[in-house]
């Protein structure tokens, strides 16, 4: 395992560096005409669908929509005894943002087990979800602790309740040394869990923005530590998508673009085609090619997506992400029948920074 302390970055240095200009979009070629929907082996619009949950998570989804809370416990119960911690992770968070809207389930959860390891790390998830969103967020947030410690004191393999507290730390504007404790607690019980990496790079991204190099620095060392199947192959992706997204710091050169977008390409051929498993992988990393002018590679992802948008990351730009998901697929499409002419060139700062919560 690589050593956390050589992982991040010592955080004395932390500075804010200077702006860059801003680069033109690549776009398809002007009087490109738009293809049919559903041509090029390409889903029709109507048939693409937003955030689809996979086959074990619906049933328990439909079953909370009925105030039954047995099939999610049931669910995330399988996940902690069989230490499937990326599944769990996931999970977790869907499960949570449907209680924010419907909670009788999770109230009789509660009243019938509120001891539950397992409740108890959605209980956390949920409060610090309800709490991000206001401007009283850091001081929301320190409420929230008890909570996570419960959760954390639940199953003490678990780093899900971890990687809850490394986004407490980020949102309630915790210390470095803090921080870095709780990643070391968090890596201790799961070296390569994805979620808890990403939480640690969004940190970096905060602590040291427009210091896209440090992020980067960070993610691609973890995911050369990272077996070739762990998410976290993907984790220099998504590095790189904050910097193309963003109109701070220093170029990076565009060798390191292209290889995290080779890492995650190779990940992504490691699923199954139109799988809802790695539907956000694949959305990033179509955004990721189609900003770096990649648009063969771009078209290969947008099949293999098939049918399975998702809100992340098209929402961090947008407030209609399936929308703006299936126009940047007919630009794919559009470019993969006609490439623009000459070298491609990357864009940055149109968008602002991807990332939030």
């Amino acid at each position: 395992m690589v050593d956390t302390m050589a992982l991040l970055p010592p955080f004395s240095r932390a500075a804010r560096a200077p702006r860059t200009a801003p680069r033109r979009a690549v776009a398809p070629p002007a009087g490109t005409a738009r293809p049919s929907p559903g041509g090029l082996g390409l889903p029709a619009d109507d048939d693409v669908l937003l955030d689809v949950p996979d086959d074990r998570l619906g049933p328990a989804l439909v079953a909370a929509a009925r105030g039954e809370h047995g099939p999610a416990s049931a669910l995330l119960g399988a996940t902690r005894r069989g230490t499937d911690w990326e599944h769990r992770d996931g999970w977790v968070r869907r499960l949570a943002a449907f209680a924010r809207s419907r909670d009788e389930w999770f109230l009789r959860w509660s009243a019938t087990a509120p001891h539950d390891p397992d409740l108890l790390t959605v209980r956390a998830q949920l409060a610090v979800d309800r709490a991000w969103p206001s401007p009283a967020r850091a001081e929301l947030l320190r409420e929230v602790s008890p909570l996570i410690t419960a959760a954390a004191r639940g199953d003490d393999r678990d780093p899900v309740p971890w990687r809850v507290a490394l986004d407490h730390a980020r949102g309630s504007g915790a210390g470095h040394k803090y921080f870095e404790e709780l990643w070391e607690a968090a890596v201790r019980r799961a070296p390569h869990h994805y979620g808890c990496h990403v939480a640690a790079l969004r940190y970096l991204g905060t602590a040291y923005h427009g210091s896209h190099t440090a992020c980067l620095d960070f993610a691609e060392r973890a995911a050369q530590d990272a077996p070739a199947a762990s998410l976290v192959q993907a984790l220099p992706l998504h590095a790189v998508l904050a910097y193309l997204t963003d109109d701070c710091g220093p170029e990076l050169p565009r060798r390191r673009l292209d290889e995290a977008a080779d890492r995650a390409i190779a990940l992504s051929a490691r699923f199954p085609e139109a799988d809802p498993g790695p539907a956000a992988l694949r959305n990033q990393l179509m955004l990721v090619l189609v900003r770096l002018g990649r648009w063969r590679d771009a078209f290969a992802q947008a099949r293999l997506i098939g049918p399975y948008a998702t809100s992340y990351p098209w929402e961090q730009l947008s407030d209609d992400p399936l929308g703006l998901f299936l126009r940047t697929r007919d630009e794919v499409r559009a470019a993969w029948l006609t490439p623009p002419p000459g070298p491609p060139r990357s864009e940055r700062g149109r968008h602002g920074h991807p990332g939030e919560h």
